[in-house]
């Protein structure tokens, strides 16, 4: 072969090789151009408003904002000095905080390093008060532990193993109990439980209460404080969200009628010994749902009663779906279902948990009925399993 034929053969081979790698390219009508447009758009905003989350997540873990609130307008120097942390960082997170809407500034024709920065007293609740109904930095602090696992979820993806709940970090579980704090605080025995009214008069009585998956214990503190006759045992794995329960608990005084345990609730020695079995928004990351209803099923005394909260999705599947089921769809795929497989076998449920879910799980698990409470929450749906 000569050196040009070698040469136009290579040449060839290029040219065929940029062609293949060329996406196909189709002629788009003006409806198909509006959507891809607005595609386009909406993915644009979801980066602006994750790049948001994040540095409230920022604002939160340094403690700017609370430096904000209870110590006034801060320069960045100030607020540099005041929270330890670098000036030039302290400069840029005020400005993007200014520039999103968060926080306001004096006066920008001051210098950058003589404007003053300051917390709408509106946006000091959502941001600072953990026990407020309105409090949104849970959600901020899920994306960083997501984020940090990233690799371990895509092998996940491709092996169909798990991501552990420990593997997030303490922000994850953290997080989790305090997206639910405001709820066991101000609505489970205010709310809730009165609406079921065998189990509110049981409760007003003295009652035993297992209080499984408890996490970090806002639940179980929340029903002894509302039934002041009532004792609870709440059960979870993770010591570390057991030993900052038992804290809460002494803090709220209820540590003489609320017990954490960091074991099983399917021990032998609990069975037949409790008047109500709780289990709030943790069915559906179970590995074994069956076997733990099963359990909580024989940790009653007769005439006992099975409470279980868990989300509100659809009740069968439809897309494209409204917030709610785009919001458990997102934990899901990020969270809780590789969680849920991080221990085999699984049932590999997932955080989008339908009625006829729960209600086969039920049935497998040996109850006679499930009833869907008319407990009304834009999140969770309650349910009621009868023995």
């Amino acid at each position: 072969m000569t050196g040009s034929a070698a040469a136009a053969r290579t040449r060839d081979s290029k040219e065929k090789q940029v062609a293949i790698s060329e996406p196909t390219r189709t002629t788009l009508t003006e409806d198909q151009a509006t959507q891809r447009d607005a595609f386009v758009g909406r993915l644009f905003g979801a980066f602006l408003a994750s790049a948001d989350l994040l540095t409230v997540y920022i604002g939160d873990t340094l403690g700017l904002y609370r430096s904000l609130a209870d110590e006034g307008p801060a320069t960045s120097a100030e607020l540099a000095a005041r929270t330890g942390i670098a000036e030039r960082y302290a400069r840029e997170w005020l400005e993007q905080q200014a520039v999103t809407g968060i926080l306001v500034m004096n006066d920008t024709s001051k210098a950058p390093d003589q404007r003053a920065y300051t917390l709408p007293v509106a946006h000091a609740e959502p941001l600072l008060d953990r026990d407020s109904l309105n409090s949104i930095v849970p959600l901020a602090r899920l994306l960083p532990p997501a984020a940090a696992v990233m690799p371990r979820l895509l092998e996940a993806y491709r092996s169909g193993g798990g991501v552990s709940w420990a593997d997030y970090g303490d922000d994850l579980w953290q997080s989790q109990g305090d997206f639910n704090r405001p709820l066991f605080r101000h609505q489970l025995t205010q709310e809730f439980l009165p609406q079921i009214a065998d189990v509110h008069a049981k409760l007003g009585q003295g009652a035993r209460v297992a209080d499984v998956a408890c996490g970090v214990g806002w639940s179980s503190i929340a029903i002894a404080k509302g039934y002041p006759m009532t004792s609870v045992d709440g059960f979870d794995l993770d010591d570390r969200a057991i030993a900052t329960a038992r804290r809460a608990a002494a803090e709220a005084g209820v540590a003489d009628r609320v017990n954490f345990h960091v074991r099983d609730a399917a021990d032998p020695e609990h069975k037949g010994r409790y008047d109500l079995v709780t289990i709030f928004e943790a069915v559906h990351d179970l590995s074994r749902p069956v076997e733990t209803l099963r359990a909580a099923r024989e940790m009653l005394v007769a005439g006992g009663t099975v409470l279980v909260m868990d989300e509100r999705v659809a009740e069968s599947f439809t897309a494209p779906g409204d917030d709610v089921e785009r919001l458990m769809y997102g934990a899901s795929i990020l969270i809780c279902l590789p969680n849920g497989l991080a221990e085999q076998p699984s049932a590999a449920t997932g955080t989008v948990m339908r009625p006829d879910t729960l209600r086969r799980y039920a049935m497998a698990a040996g109850f006679r009925d499930v009833e869907v409470l008319g407990i009304e929450h834009p999140f969770f749906r309650f349910y009621r399993l009868w023995q």
